[in-house]
């Protein structure tokens, strides 16, 4: 009996297999997302192309900044001269009306602009709502009830009217994409990720290895460290993946109401400011930073939501346990279970002893008589 317990001991614990880890996992589910992996290359693009912004105009051979007066037509108020707003050999988009701008000089110019702003607001708006969430779910009564006060006031602020406020008192000799940056971050977004952490943070502080940890000594930063970030990894994630592209229109409509990035500094939300005047006349100078727009949001929309999935175990094993119900059902459809050949071939035991061997009782009656019916027998022969 021990060594056959020793035995099952053995095999329950064999690691001659790794389980697969939790980055494999993710990846796995991330891969099974079709629209998630062509929203992943369609940002992939987009970094690429910010990142080689420098080397892409040096190829066609202009900058973002060059006026080019002749190439528009003056005495029809600045349109570009030619066909598809001026596009040739030398400007691939065409240029821009009034000032004649090289437009494709400005669209991955103006992509660096606005993902660099909007990654910017993220990273701050993450790292200020981990460190409030945190320190809210660890701290005592009084720091949690300050902290979700504080989280509360900002969360109930508008966006618009305070990014508006501050960007228009603030000097115009403070770097304008910093400075977009920090009050996006700093008037929305960390407040939602705060309120989040702060949840998860109390979920996890009553396990036990977290309780284990501070009753055996360690400070709460140290606990916080080696025991809540590893279990805030995923909501953090998830949320990072959702903030940019909401802080991409932040940026862009800041931009477009004239107290975002400032000229000569190209933005695809202040390429729409003057754009609007001249969607007849020069379309594309409208079509091609909304186009831009639409489908960075989109595209980074489409990859946050997929994170979320491939991170959520919840929504992983409904996934499974759908499609195992799927294929059982087909299975039954197309052959017979098991079951049903044995009960087919083989009648049950039940069935053989009542056919095989009858009833004690019935077998008593018809063997062994009644007294009453042998006196019966007895008075028909008399």
């Amino acid at each position: 009996m021990s060594e056959a317990l020793a035995a099952v001991e053995t095999a329950g614990t064999d690691t001659s297999v790794p389980a697969a880890s939790g980055a494999r996992q993710f990846w796995r589910r991330l891969r099974a997302q079709r629209a998630a992996l062509v929203a992943a290359a369609v940002v992939a693009l987009l970094v690429l192309v910010a990142l080689a912004a420098p080397l892409l105009t040096a190829l066609e051979g202009q900058d973002p900044t060059t006026y080019h007066p002749a190439l528009i037509d003056s005495a029809r108020g600045g349109v570009p001269i030619g066909s598809f707003g001026g596009a040739s050999a030398d400007h691939w988009l065409g240029v821009e009306p009034q000032t004649g701008r090289d437009m494709f000089a400005r669209l991955v110019h103006g992509a660096r602009v606005s993902l660099g702003v909007s990654l910017g607001a993220a990273l701050v708006q993450v790292v200020l709502g981990v460190v409030m969430g945190v320190a809210a779910g660890l701290g005592n009564r009084w720091a949690d009830l300050i902290l979700s006060r504080i989280t509360d006031i900002f969360l109930s602020m508008p966006l618009m009217i305070m990014a508006l406020a501050l960007l228009a008192v603030v000097p115009d000799s403070v770097p304008r994409p910093v400075l977009v940056a920090l009050v996006i971050a700093l008037v929305s977004g960390w407040s939602t990720t705060a309120k989040t952490v702060r949840a998860q943070t109390l979920a996890l502080k009553s396990l036990d290895y977290v309780s284990a940890s501070r009753l055996s000594g360690w400070s709460t930063w140290r606990t916080a460290v080696r025991e809540l970030l590893p279990g805030l990894a995923a909501p953090v994630i998830t949320f990072t993946a959702l903030l940019i592209p909401q802080n991409i229109s932040a940026e862009a409509a800041l931009s477009f109401l004239g107290v975002g990035v400032k000229p000569p500094t190209p933005s695809w939300g202040q390429m729409l400011t003057s754009a609007d005047v001249w969607y007849q006349a020069a379309p594309q100078y409208l079509l091609l930073p909304a186009l831009a727009l639409f489908t960075t949001v989109f595209a980074l929309t489409v990859l946050g939501d997929g994170v979320r999935v491939a991170l959520d175990p919840r929504a992983a094993s409904r996934l499974r346990v759908g499609t195992g119900r799927k294929r059982e059902n087909r299975a039954e459809t197309a052959v017979p279970g098991p079951g049903a050949a044995v009960e087919t071939a083989v009648p049950g035991r039940d069935a053989t002893a009542e056919t095989a061997v009858p009833r004690p009782d019935a077998t008593a009656e018809r063997a062994v008589p009644g007294p009453g019916a042998a006196a019966a027998a007895k008075e028909d022969r008399a």
